[in-house]
């Protein structure tokens, strides 16, 4: 590669697809996202028109075979994809990547044919849309320690237990989502995962969880499986692979949860920059005090920072394979912080219209929240990274 083709590689849109996908979504998320997000917030709604609109962009399938209706990208295009809508609505966001990523992603991974192109058209669309099942009211990050079963009987599985705060386990008070993975023990140690369809018998919303700290654009919900008859031919996979279909998706989830991290530190920045330069204080503009100066540099350096290694890791991520768990637990759990912390100097820099709804930022910084919770929290990827290095120390080479 000569000098010049090597300075002109952009990490953030590497070839002419993803410039093109920067300026669409640039375009959709000033046109459509953030025009309806703070009422979205506020009415703890989701807008249902709104995802449908994003699958017509292809936004919904961005990693999906092409053949399938998805746009068939790579993990940088779903990283551009989470990032920007969030710089306007992590709540919408969360549940287009619940859906994209946990569900359809999983899906096209870890699916046979003819379940590949019965789900993934639709979930490409936006036709559906689908969610995951895996956290119980007493089960967590211990997922080996899951309580739902699922018991063969004959040419079907019943699907018996609980599953809880499932993002897009509800697109209202009374409609359920329209397909389920859901992670089921089928043995002792031993986890497998079925496609649940909304309609089966048997299956129904439990409660409703309102009143959410952020991402109260999202619907979340607890979903009951009352002897929930199963087909066989819906089993992802063989019978016990549930964990290591878990693992295949792990990475590009954790990278597009950063993502939104990443979205919410760049919006709080442009809100503090654009705040320093007009708001005076002292008779001079407050971008001229200390204090202020040591919130904005510091947030840029982080964020600037984390953005580069994000999409680091995006550009490694093979999707559908495993061993990437150290770069994607590191970037998740990095970016994470940086989110929350930058969405917190946003709202210490303008002081009490900082606590108020109108500048944005009390938003961003109730949605960080949950990016230090889920999809693995903070402590789990401690956990996870001290076990990798440890075990492997030529990862630090």
């Amino acid at each position: 590669m000569t000098d010049a083709a090597w300075r002109g590689f952009d990490l953030l849109a590497p070839t002419p697809e993803h410039v093109l996908l920067a300026d669409t979504l640039r375009e959709f998320v000033k046109r459509e996202v953030e025009p309806q997000a703070a009422e979205h917030d506020r009415s703890e709604t989701f807008n249902r028109e709104l995802y449908r609109k994003a699958g017509e962009l292809g936004l919904l399938g961005i990693t999906l075979p092409e053949e399938l209706g998805g746009a068939g990208m790579d993990a940088v295009a779903a990283v551009q994809v989470y990032e920007a809508l969030s710089t306007s609505d992590p709540g919408f966001a969360l549940s287009a990547m619940a859906h994209s990523i946990l569900f359809a992603q999983n899906v096209n991974v870890n699916g046979n044919e003819l379940q590949r192109k019965q789900v993934l058209p639709k979930a490409a669309s936006g036709e559906w849309i689908g969610g995951l099942c895996m956290t119980e009211p007493e089960v967590g990050t211990d997922v080996l320690s899951l309580r739902t079963r699922a018991v063969r009987e004959g040419g079907d599985y019943v699907l018996t237990g609980t599953k809880t705060f499932i993002t897009n386990g509800a697109v209202d008070d009374e409609t359920l989502g329209d397909c389920f993975i859901v992670y089921a023990s089928s043995g002792p140690g031993e986890i497998s995962s079925f496609l649940v369809e909304k309609g089966s018998p048997g299956f129904r919303l439990g409660q409703k969880w309102g009143d959410k700290l952020g991402m109260r654009a999202s619907f979340t919900a607890e979903l009951v499986f009352d002897d929930v008859r199963v087909p066989a031919a819906q089993r992802l996979g063989e019978e016990g692979e549930g964990t290591l279909q878990m693992m295949r998706n792990l990475e590009v989830e954790r990278l597009a949860l950063a993502a939104m991290s990443l979205g919410i530190a760049q919006r709080s920045l442009q809100v503090m920059v654009r705040y320093a330069n007009e708001r005076q204080s002292f008779g001079v503009p407050i971008r001229e005090h200390g204090q202020i100066q040591r919130h904005i540099a510091e947030s840029y350096a982080a964020w600037r920072s984390t953005r580069s290694f994000v999409y680091d890791t995006a550009r490694q991520i093979d999707l559908g394979k495993t061993g990437q768990r150290v770069q994607a637990d590191a970037a998740k759990l990095v970016a994470a912080q940086v989110g929350k912390a930058a969405a917190d100097a946003a709202i210490q820099v303008l002081g009490g219209y900082g606590y108020m709804g109108e500048y944005v930022v009390e938003r961003l910084w109730r949605d960080a929240k949950l990016l230090e919770i889920g999809g693995g929290t903070l402590e789990a990827h401690h956990k996870n990274l001290t076990k990798d290095l440890c075990r492997d120390p030529t990862l630090l080479d």
